[in-house]
């Protein structure tokens, strides 16, 4: 599969689940606001998410895709289903007896993710009853990770890229349809921690299906097997997962240290920063995420064949459209910001006053959508390679950036000082992997790069140029139009969206940076079949 079809594949899986996440973020604004029970649900979520990122998501990307990858090129799927059976038994067990840890000190672990909690009655009480009920997801969506890194590696991209709208799907059902039957007045926070729950499950179920759709099932091994005989690629799995974990969960690390910094700044302000992380996360997911899971298989097949041209081209066509992405969405996002909180947020208990403080933060953290995107782009380049130190070294520099600049400016910005942190160490971790990545002497711009790049960035200029315009025209014939969910306001929003879009593709389209021969041959590519035993 060509590296522009496996990064499609991804994106329009991950855009599906983004819109359907949208709705549920909607929903959950108009149930739970920027409230106390909101803040508790947030960082209840938040905690499986940031050990599924630890755990999962880190080990399938610096080690288990590259490893399953040469299995099953060299010896065929037999042997990478066995690898792969080991590998799910030894996760599973050792996931189950985390959870039942982690469930029995939870009241310790949420004081310590968010001190500042205990100030407010009831509410750390509350954030560790939904904890207790989500927190068994991790176990699940970690299965559900390294199930879809096993299809990642087969180069099917389209089924791992929607599990994460099943999860939205069920969060929706269950702050619809569980609300009215859960007797507390914190009932939406309760429904969607048990939607979150079944989530996990669901998932399962529905990457299960495919792996035995594409003839790749396996069975559970015993505990002492699998936790006490292991095999040898499962040793050198284990071993270079442990620094591969800091590397690939930088991101989710620093989330979680602004959640204990911002624990103490007052009710709402965690709130504020998820909603506006939520938007952030939009062009990340669909774009960023979706490059770095289909460079990593491809990177690894070109070096392990020692084709270093063929990968040095697949990253720079990555780089290319991460720039074009990455500035395209910071523009609308900063010029936006405002009446997309309002459009999608503002209803039920979210007020005006919520709006406004999301989007001065959505715009702090937009400001850092090119670094992060290039991070995405640039780091499958070394875990490719099996260099899992260099992002280690990048992600500690980050961490403690990130922590330092955090206290410092929450001193005198509070929560968007917080934000502000975490863009700033973003950016310092990208010219990290951008100067490593040179100083390896294994990548250099392409000819096509240096037609494409100031071209893009032009595009991008004219798109700001016209947005600005539309925006102040907008303003000036109705000041309170980004405000609020209507058709009105939303129409606005959707013809500046629309103006911004044909700009930038217009552009790039005439500067014949895309063509539609392009296009056209990219849609009708084969697909290349992975080699059976």
């Amino acid at each position: 599969m060509s590296l522009l079809k496996s990064i499609a594949a991804v994106s329009g899986g991950t855009a599906v689940s983004r819109i359907v996440g949208l709705v549920r973020d909607m929903l959950v604004a108009k149930y739970l606001g920027a409230t106390l029970m909101s803040d508790a649900f947030f960082v209840a979520f938040r905690f499986p998410n940031l050990f599924r990122s630890l755990l999962a998501e880190g080990t399938l990307n610096v080690a288990f895709v590259p490893l399953l990858t040469g299995e099953l090129h060299a010896a065929g799927k037999k042997s990478a289903r066995e690898f792969a059976a080991a590998v799910f038994s030894f996760l599973f067990y050792v996931l189950l007896i985390f959870v039942v840890i982690i469930e029995i000190v939870m009241p310790g672990l949420m004081f310590l993710l968010a001190p500042g909690f205990g100030q407010i009655p009831g509410k750390l009480a509350l954030t560790t009853t939904l904890s207790r009920i989500a927190f068994p997801f991790l176990m699940a969506v970690s299965l559900v990770s390294l199930m879809a890194g096993i299809l990642n590696s087969l180069g099917k991209f389209g089924a791992a890229a929607l599990t994460p709208t099943i999860l939205n799907l069920c969060m929706i059902a269950g702050l619809i349809g569980l609300t009215p039957f859960i007797a507390s007045e914190y009932a939406p926070a309760y429904a969607l921690a048990w939607g979150v729950l079944i989530a996990g499950v669901c998932e399962l179920a529905f990457l299960g299906y495919f792996l035995w759709k594409n003839d790749f099932t396996f069975r559970l091994l015993g505990p002492v097997r699998a936790l006490f005989r292991l095999s040898g690629p499962v040793k050198t799995l284990l071993k270079k997962m442990g620094p591969g974990v800091l590397g690939s969960g930088v991101y989710q690390i620093n989330l979680c240290l602004d959640t204990i910094f911002v624990s103490f700044v007052g009710a709402g302000a965690i709130s504020w920063l998820n909603y506006a992380n939520r938007l952030f996360q939009l062009p990340v997911g669909m774009i960023g995420v979706a490059i770095g899971t289909a460079l990593l298989p491809v990177l690894s097949r070109h070096i392990r064949a020692g084709e270093y041209a063929q990968a040095n081209i697949q990253l720079n066509r990555g780089l290319e459209l991460s720039l074009a992405m990455s500035l395209a969405s910071t523009i609308g996002l900063v010029l936006l910001a405002t009446p997309i909180i309002g459009v999608l947020f503002e209803h039920g208990v979210f007020t005006r006053a919520d709006t406004i403080r999301t989007a001065d933060a959505l715009m702090i953290y937009a400001l850092g959508l090119p670094a992060y995107m290039t991070t995405k782009a640039l780091s499958p380049f070394f875990y490719a390679r099996g260099d899992t130190k260099t992002p280690v070294k990048i992600a500690i520099c980050g961490v403690v950036l990130n922590s330092v600049a955090a206290i410092t400016l929450m001193q005198v910005w509070g929560y968007i000082g917080i934000a502000l942190a975490t863009t700033i160490a973003t950016w310092v971790n990208a010219a990290q992997y951008f100067v490593r990545v040179r100083k390896s002497r294994q990548f250099a711009r392409d000819d096509l790069f240096r037609f494409r790049a100031p071209r893009i960035v032009v595009a991008c200029i004219l798109m700001g140029v016209a947005l600005g315009v539309g925006t102040a025209a907008a303003r000036a014939a109705d000041p309170e139009w980004q405000f609020g969910l209507s058709l009105y306001s939303a129409g606005i929003l959707s013809a500046l969206v629309g103006l911004g879009v044909a700009v930038f593709t217009g552009f790039l389209m005439l500067t014949k940076v895309f063509t539609w021969e392009m296009v056209r041959s990219f849609v009708r590519r084969p697909t290349a079949a992975v080699a059976d035993e």
